[in-house]
């Protein structure tokens, strides 16, 4: 699946885009613990040309990430893209689907039973946005050292990258009770490699909600309208 992945980036103009974005941190005199990368992705295409991957990417995208993440890390270790970057826990990787295929079942409706909480597929909605915060900044990636003076994790490595998942919280990132794994002490945060990022919140509501403000009761002796929350990055 790497090199189908490979191709399609290649056919797709995806791996130009990609170069460029890595010139970009390349030539920049920032220093980063994490390097962010958005791939737009065309599900019928991948599909077409490796129906597995397609699969893949249409119901486990994490997953699927961690593929297109393989794939970058080699290209830019390759071709010597970034010449700061050392591990591949350095790449973040986001898919960008153009389309889900026009299926009920590729459809998020918090109206409709039952739920599936479980998966964590993509899913298109629509809703009303009746509420709006304003943007602020979350943590896209952060670098920890051990705190242990003599550890070799102690310093100068990328032994400990923590990256934002969709669907994690905030704490998931940072927090102070991450341990060293070689010898169990505390690890604290590089604050100069922090990744930052845009973040909002808007309160929605289904769109059947029009229907209820017409009057129109389907029928139904009684039914109820509730919000959800949707967090943007």
């Amino acid at each position: 699946m790497r090199e189908s992945a490979l191709v399609y980036l290649d056919r797709s103009g995806g791996l130009q885009k990609f170069v460029h974005d890595c010139k970009k941190y390349n030539d920049s005199k920032q220093s980063y613990a994490v390097y962010h990368f958005i791939i737009s992705i065309n599900p019928s295409d991948i599909a077409e040309l490796d129906a597995t991957l397609g699969n893949y990417i249409l119901h486990n995208p994490i997953q699927a990430a961690q593929i297109f993440q393989s794939v970058c890390f080699i290209a830019i270790k390759t071709l010597s893209l970034i010449e700061q970057l050392q591990t591949e826990a350095q790449v973040s990787v986001l898919l960008r689907p153009t389309h889900l295929p026009p299926l009920p079942s590729y459809v998020l409706s918090l109206s409709v039973f039952p739920f599936n909480y479980t998966s964590q597929r993509f899913y298109m909605s629509e809703g009303i946005a009746i509420a709006m915060g304003t943007v602020t900044k979350y943590t896209q990636g952060a670098r920890f050292l051990c705190t242990e003076e003599t550890c070799p994790f102690s310093e100068g490595r990328f032994r400990y990258i923590r990256v934002h998942l969709s669907g994690a919280t905030e704490s998931a990132t940072v927090r102070n009770d991450f341990v060293c794994s070689l010898c169990s002490s505390p690890l604290q945060e590089d604050m100069k490699f922090r990744v930052l990022g845009d973040k909002q919140i808007v309160e929605m509501i289904d769109a059947k909600v029009l229907n209820a403000l017409k009057g129109y009761s389907n029928d139904k002796s009684h039914f109820r309208i509730q919000t959800f929350t949707v967090f943007l990055r």
